[in-house]
C-alpha cells in the first residue's frame, strides 16, 4: 500500500473515532445545544470528506472499496460551503448510520499493524 493512500485511510479512521468517542452516550438534543460537539464533529466529517475526496482521485481502486463515497464528500462540500445550511438532523443521523460502517470499511483496507494503533502516517 502507498504511503499517501495509508495516510489518508489512517485519517478517516481516527477521525470517526474522535466523533464516536465525542459522542458517546449523547442524544440528539444535547448534540444540538453543545456548540463544542457539533463543531468538534464537523470538524471531523471534514477532515473524513477530505481525505476520502483525495482517496477517490489519488487511488480509485482502493476507494472503490468505500461506500457512499458520494454522500461523504457532499457532507463535507456542507459543512465547508454551506455552513449555515448544515442540516443537524441528517449529521447526526451520519455519525450513528453511516461512520460505523465506513469505520469497519476503512480498517479492513488498513494494513494489520495500522488497524489498532493512532495516526502513524503523519505528511
Amino acid at each position: 500500500m502507498r504511503f499517501e493512500t495509508l495516510g489518508m485511510l489512517v485519517d478517516i479512521r481516527d477521525s470517526a473515532r474522535f466523533i464516536a468517542e465525542d459522542t458517546a452516550g449523547a442524544t440528539f438534543q444535547e448534540f444540538m445545544s453543545d456548540r463544542q460537539m457539533r463543531q468538534l464533529v464537523e470538524r471531523n466529517l471534514t477532515i473524513i470528506g477530505e481525505a476520502v475526496n483525495r482517496l477517490r482521485r489519488r487511488d480509485p481502486d482502493t476507494a472503490a472499496k468505500i461506500e457512499a463515497i458520494p454522500q461523504i464528500v457532499a457532507m463535507r462540500n456542507v459543512i465547508t460551503h454551506g455552513y449555515d445550511a448544515i442540516d443537524y438532523a441528517k449529521v447526526w443521523s451520519a455519525v450513528h448510520e453511516t461512520l460505523p460502517t465506513l469505520r469497519e470499511q476503512v480498517e479492513t483496507l488498513l494494513p494489520a499493524e495500522d488497524r489498532e494503533v493512532g495516526h502513524q502516517a503523519g505528511r
